[in-house]
């Protein structure tokens, strides 16, 4: 059985393939840009891209399961090219719901009914935030010891990214998570400000937090989603959406789940265990 891995470049693809290698599976990696990727030897690289149909086969041939991200670009094409496939784990988020208002989620669940009517079987992850984009703080906390958000009091139960891919793991190599909907976060609601700290604790370096202007936030985000790709209309309905929820998580801590010790029998890691595991990138 190989499993085919897409998006290789990204934390929780290079997590998924070093736990599934640790596993003793076949593993083949996709991506765009697969040399730089960073994955450890015995994993297959091809490079292959969703949106390019002609990439498909080299990424297909002899693959049995997929672990898919919900944004990516020509999904259905690559779905229906796929369709002898045993499984289907796609990286979603919560709330997922194609009928959604708003612009993230909608997007979320137009892949899952893609996936729906693909007729393969899958399973879906959702997490509610991923603690690796925290990366992005990495520079100003290197240089200047400064996060600076527009809503510092926000609360999110984000989850580490080996946590995601150990449920991944389990529901690629085990039987029972066919059709399951797992709605994934870290064990804990934290602030912006509280984030921030455990990063400075973890750094021995202390860490502050400027209030920033909205419409600096929102030029930033805009610049992020065009060099994705997204186009401008699409980032404007993204980053939008993203600004109204940052501004309702304000003083309202999140609900978590235990779905990462149900599925793997493990708890999930904390926020100040993520920022540990990532000290280099902020020092």
């Amino acid at each position: 059985m190989t499993i085919l891995v897409t998006g290789a470049r990204g934390n929780i693809a290079r997590a998924l393939v070093g736990q599934l290698l640790d596993a003793g599976q076949d593993v083949r990696a996709a991506g765009r840009d697969p040399g730089r990727a960073r994955l450890p030897g015995g994993v297959e690289v091809v490079a292959a891209d969703l949106a390019r149909p002609g990439s498909w086969d080299a990424a297909l041939n002899g693959v049995t399961k997929v672990f898919l991200y919900a944004g990516t670009a020509g999904l259905g094409g690559f779905l229906s090219r796929a369709g002898g496939l045993a499984q289907v784990v796609l990286l979603s988020a919560a709330g997922a719901d194609p009928a959604s208002d708003d612009a993230i989620t909608r997007a979320h669940g137009e892949a899952e009914q893609a996936v729906r009517d693909s007729g393969i079987p899958w399973t879906f992850l959702r997490p509610g935030g991923f603690a690796a984009n925290r990366l992005l703080w990495s520079e100003p906390i290197r240089t200047a010891g400064v996060v600076r958000d527009p809503f510092p009091g926000s609360h999110s139960a984000l989850i580490h990214e080996a946590d995601i891919a150990a449920v991944a793991v389990c529901a690629l190599t085990a039987s029972g998570h066919s059709g399951a909907e797992y709605t994934l976060t870290g064990p804990e609601s934290l602030t912006v400000r509280r984030q921030a700290e455990l990063i400075g604790l973890a750094t021995g370096r202390p860490v502050r937090v400027e209030v920033q202007d909205l419409d600096d936030y929102r030029r930033e985000l805009t610049t992020a989603f065009e060099a994705r790709g997204l186009g401008t209309a699409g980032s404007a309905d993204v980053v939008e959406a993203r600004i109204r929820r940052l501004a309702a998580l304000v003083d309202r801590p999140q609900p978590t789940t235990e779905t990462v010790l149900a599925v793997t029998g493990r708890p999930a890691r904390g926020f100040a265990a993520w920022a540990e595991d990532h000290v280099a990138a902020f020092t």
